[in-house]
């Protein structure tokens, strides 16, 4: 607390150290008057200021070498009066001004020195600007005055620029900014809001050595750090915003005013900011922007790149009209940062483009529009050279440039669009920055076979639709995502501001001027769409007038029809044979004997000469798109696209049911968007309710299938996505694809084979639930009377007895010895009661079900097919067959003469036909056995079962030596789908004991540990169906091959107990049947326990 609070008190305790420092400049006397002047209230020693300023300034002043901890103890001194009293004085404040700079090094002097003086020189300037007092804070910024603050700003200059400590820039930096009035001091804040004008003619005559200076700061070595670059560049913008205002250079005189003769020579330095100067000074600084922003806005540090956005505030904020020269490059530099990857630099940038856009600094300035038009002119120009060189980085900072113009334009969108040399640049850019990639072989790869593999009736019908929903595609320029999410951004906003009509117009002569344009043309016209229904567009200002529904619906409308024009829509996606009906297949009848390695017969034949791959990869990428446009124009039109349906359902059907893979996703997901838009539950109720018009179409183009072979293609898919509700409505069409089957199967019989696996897959899902339960139920009774016998089969000593008497009995009357009536009578055994017939034997001749009677026809076709001499086509025919086959089971009346008609031509494609065939057939065969059971028995056990083993056997040797790669050969997937199929059939089958050893002796040698592993747990798992069927016969197999452990005679009357197995080495077979047996014993223990006691 302050002990002299009165001036006469303070001025006696201050004369003594103020005389002894006057007379000796020395460290103490200076600490012995800091001493004192800590003991001085602030009112006493605000009227001593000057007096107690006396020394200290005689100090500095006085003549000679001073050392320098002297000045730098005088000048902390100097500092701690000055924070603690206001300097009003005009005089004082400039001649203490004169004195501090006086302190500093010249830029060109004698050696600099020390930093800690410096530093304490620059704290001292700071404090005095600070501790002035308005009047006398005028008073500086005159005329008069101009030479002064000419050699201060030159001096802090200067230091900022040359000197390498950190905290001597900054400090600089931060006296620059006080001295020029753009401190956070309340004094400068009024003094720079009431003088501005003038302070904006004295400032003209630093401006440019500051800006050179400050922007060879900003430019510096990265090393002098980044709050140094943020203090340089927030100075540059607030020294040009003072100077270049638009505002006061409005009121500049266009004459310089004629100064009083007395200050003719002060005059000379005040620069006259008329429009020569402002132009030139305006190119000036333009070069100097263009340097800040390209250094800055790559700089590391996030608070460098905020820093220059708001440079670009600020001066598009106060200097639109000054600065028009620089508004590419600041323009440019807002909008590279739109996305930086600082959350705070992106936030700043879009509230500062908002503000623009608000404020409609572009609309209402003609100047500006221009320049922007230009720029986007002239960017639409190198864009496609830029995508060619930059790398994903730099692709992505240009295309935000390019966003950024055109958000900025807004409503003035259309001044460039009305140029037909700007819109040319524009979209030919965009054609060429879009290019697809259409190199992958994938894309003709995967296929969608329809028949291909059995039905799943658990499956979803709406399988692969998500991922239909946004096919991910690759572009020839770039890579990343969130590139083609910017171009995605610029053509929405294309469309949302600019004039809908001109863009569709313009686009789709694009589309229809080559096919090197069109799925450029169409991505873009999806866009536009999308935009201009104001739709997932992120724009800074509102559009002028909304587009009307009626416009909206006016383009879709037209370009939905050019899409699906037959010349867009029917292109070539693969080479199949269904397609070129000259082609056929000559396929080797190798049957089931196919040798290891030996390769398929092909499928596809030898492709087109004059149709690549890359022309098919195009093709079905541009049917994607336009699929996708559909979906996008039904989301913008929402409920009146259902007026649409009529023209764009059935062809969008059609490509659901194409066979390339990505077509068909890409259609279900159209037809999921068109459900959302169009208010429908899901695709089965949309089908359902639009049925009608739909299966009209099919009945039409059934009639004319050689000139409209998609027809099917659309009834397969109502199949795929409807419920049972669809089949009377398509019940007549059924018949017309079987008539129209029987009439042309020669050549269209593979098309409408797609259209029965549809169905016949359908039905199996509609009507398999009453099916499966009737199912469940008979193999519930199977394992009833399984387990029955099984515990019949646990023989009581009684039971045992009562055998061998019978056996005895019946030995002697073989013998001619018998026995007396009466024992007859008393030993005869009352005979079992006959078994009563059960219902299914009973059931008459009842009429079949709708779908059981299509499911039958169907199958009378099958049968026909079955030796079509193509390939395709059989393997189709097997795949319907089956599925014929599951319908069918519940009626066994019927299945059976119809498993009866079919044997004959289903064996000779089991044994005679190429190895895919035998596949699909055996699998048809697994089928027909679990659903018709012991009737195909014999057939089985004299036409097949031969055949089979023969088969296994022969090509056992193969696999066994064979490596790695056998596991992909064909001649390995038909003996691993025999051995697994192959036990299952034996036990549905009920075979007797003589086929049950055949099937055991071909599948021993699969348990050698020289088999590939799935081979071997295969061949397991067909003794493990034997086991069940006979243990005790697959016991004695096995240990005639393997026996683990030595059998003992319950009785030494008894012979020994000898088996072929006991007492042999280990082999390859050994670690297998071991396996087997202990199941197996697991098994027989299991059953024990279950068995009731006697």
């Amino acid at each position: 607390m302050a002990v002299f609070d009165t001036p006469q008190e303070a001025f006696g305790a201050l004369r003594p150290a103020c005389v002894q420092l006057t007379k000796a400049q020395t460290v103490e006397n200076v600490a012995q008057l800091e001493a004192r002047l800590a003991a001085v209230g602030a009112g006493a020693l605000q009227e001593l200021q000057e007096y107690v300023l006396f020394p200290l300034r005689f100090a500095l002043k006085v003549p000679g070498p001073k050392r320098e901890r002297v000045v730098q103890r005088v000048l902390r001194c100097l500092r701690a009066v000055l924070l603690g009293t206001r300097v009003t004085d005009p005089r004082l404040l400039r001649e203490l001004l004169s004195e501090l700079c006086a302190c500093l090094p010249a830029p060109h002097g004698a050696p600099a020195p020390a930093e800690e003086l410096q530093l304490a020189a620059l704290q001292a300037l700071l404090a005095l600007m600070r501790s002035a007092q308005r009047d006398a804070v005028a008073a500086l910024y005159r005329p008069s005055c101009l030479p002064l603050l000419g050699f201060a700003v030159s001096l802090l200059l200067g230091l900022a620029e040359r000197e390498r400590a950190k905290q001597i820039k900054l400090s600089a930096l931060e006296c620059l900014q006080v001295l020029l009035l753009q401190g956070e001091c309340q004094e400068h804040r009024w003094l720079r809001e009431e003088q501005a004008q003038r302070c904006g003619d004295l400032f003209a005559s630093f401006l440019p050595g500051v800006s050179l200076a400050l922007s060879r700061i900003i430019a510096g070595d990265v090393k002098q750090g980044h709050r140094i670059t943020v203090s340089a560049i927030r100075l540059f913008y607030q020294v040009v915003v003072s100077v270049m205002a638009d505002e006061q250079l409005a009121r500049v005189p266009k004459q310089k005013e004629k100064p009083p003769v007395e200050q003719s020579r002060i005059a000379e330095l005040i620069v006259h900011r008329g429009p020569e100067w402002s132009k030139s000074t305006s190119e000036k600084l333009s070069l100097l922007l263009h340097k800040i922003v390209e250094l800055s806005s790559v700089h590391s540090h996030w608070r460098v790149r905020l820093e220059l956005v708001e440079l670009v505030h600020h001066l598009l904020s106060n200097c639109r009209l000054s600065l028009v020269d620089s508004f590419t490059h600041l323009l440019k530099a807002l909008v590279g940062l739109v996305n930086d990857e600082n959350s705070e630099v992106q936030s700043r940038c879009n509230e500062v483009l908002q503000g623009i856009a608000e404020q409609q600094v572009i609309t209402q300035n003609r100047a500006l529009a221009d320049v922007l038009s230009e720029n986007l002119h002239s960017l639409a120009t190198a864009l496609p050279r830029l995508m060619n060189s930059q790398d994903d980085a730099g692709k992505f900072s240009t295309l935000s440039l390019l966003l950024g113009y055109l958000k900025l334009l807004g409503p003035k969108i259309n001044i460039v669009l009305n140029s037909a040399s700007h819109l040319h640049r524009l979209s030919k850019a965009l054609m060429q920055v879009l290019e697809l990639d259409v190199t992958d072989v994938k894309i003709v790869e995967d296929r969608h076979w329809g028949c291909v593999g059995g039905y799943d009736p658990s499956g979803s019908v709406q399988h692969g639709v998500q991922k239909g929903r946004s096919q991910r595609k690759y572009f020839r320029f770039f890579t990343e995502e969130k590139i083609f999410q910017l171009l995605q951004q610029v053509c929405r906003v294309l469309g949302y501001y600019g004039n809908i009509y001109l863009l569709v117009d313009h686009f789709m002569g694009l589309y229809s001027e080559s096919a090197v344009y069109r799925k450029q043309a169409a991505m873009v016209l999806n866009e536009l769409i999308v935009g201009a229904a104001g739709m997932g567009v992120d724009v800074l200002q509102e559009r002028e007038v909304s587009l009307s529904m009626d416009d909206l619906k006016a383009s879709v409308t037209s370009i939905l029809e050019e899409y699906t024009d037959q010349a867009n829509w029917y292109l070539i996606t693969s080479i199949d044979t269904e397609e070129i009906g000259h082609e056929q297949l000559s396929v080797p009848r190798s049957g089931l004997a196919a040798l290891p390695g030996a390769a398929c017969s092909s499928i596809l034949p030898s492709p087109d000469p004059h149709v690549t791959t890359r022309t098919m990869n195009s093709n079905v990428w541009q049917l994607c798109i336009q699929l996708e446009g559909v979906g996008c124009f039904a989301a913008v039109l929402g409920g009146e696209f259902r007026l649409l349906l009529l023209s764009a359902l059935y062809p969008v059907l059609e490509k659901a049911g194409d066979r390339t893979l990505l077509i068909s996703e890409t259609a279900q997901g159209t037809l999921v968007d068109i459900c959302e838009a169009c208010g429908y539950d899901c695709v089965q109720s949309l089908i359902n309710e639009n049925s009608d018009y739909l299966v009209n179409g099919i009945s039409l183009n059934l009639r004319q299938v050689a000139h409209q072979p998609h027809a099917a293609q659309v009834l397969s898919t109502m199949l795929r996505h409807s419920d049972a509700s669809l089949l009377p409505l398509v019940e007549d069409v059924i018949q017309d694809v079987l008539s129209a089957l029987d009439q042309s199967y020669s050549d269209q019989a593979s098309t409408f084979l797609g259209v029965l696996h549809s169905l016949m897959a359908a039905l199996v899902q509609w009507f398999g639930p009453s099916c499966s339960k009737e199912h469940q139920r008979r193999q519930a009774e199977e394992r009833q009377s399984r387990t029955v016998s099984q515990v019949q089969q646990e023989i009581t000593s009684q039971e045992m007895e009562r055998f061998f008497l019978d056996y005895i009995k019946q030995k002697q009357i073989a013998e001619g010895n018998l026995p007396d009536s009466g024992d007859e009578e008393a030993d005869e055994v009352p005979p079992l009661a006959k078994p009563e017939p059960s219902n299914s034997d009973t059931e008459g001749e009842t009429a079949l079900p709708n779908h059981a009677q299509l499911a039958k026809d169907v199958m009378e076709r099958c049968i026909h097919l079955l030796s079509d001499r193509n390939l395709r086509v059989r393997l189709k025919v097997l795949d319907v067959l089956e599925l014929c086959v599951t319908v069918l089971h519940p009626h066994r009346n019927h299945l059976l003469p119809m498993a009866h008609r079919v044997w004959p031509a289903l064996v000779t494609r089991l044994i005679s036909d190429d190895p895919l065939a035998v596949l699909r057939a055996f699998k048809v065969l697994c089928t027909l056995a679990q659903k018709c059971g012991d009737f195909l028995r014999q057939r089985f056990s004299k036409d097949v079962l031969p055949k089979l083993t023969s088969s296994l056997l022969s090509q056992a040797a193969a696999s066994a030596r064979a490596g790695p790669v056998y596991n992909h050969t064909l001649a390995f997937k038909l003996q691993l789908a025999v051995l697994q199929g192959l036990g299952s059939l034996c036990e549905k089958l009920d075979m007797g004991e003589s086929d049950l050893n055949k099937v055991a002796d071909a599948c021993l040698v699969y348990l050698s540990a020289k088999q590939p592993m799935k081979l071997q747990e295969a061949a397991q798992s067909v003794f493990h169906h034997l086991m069940r069927v006979d243990p005790d016969s697959t016991w004695l197999f096995l240990t005639e091959v393997c026996c683990p452990q030595p059998y003992e005679a319950p009785h030494a009357s008894l012979q020994p107990v000898k088996l072929r197995g006991m007492g042999r080495q280990r082999d390859e077979f050994t670690n297998n049947i071991l396996l087997l047996l202990e199941e197996l014993q697991q098994q027989e223990s299991a059953g024990a326990q279950r068995a009731p006691p006697p």
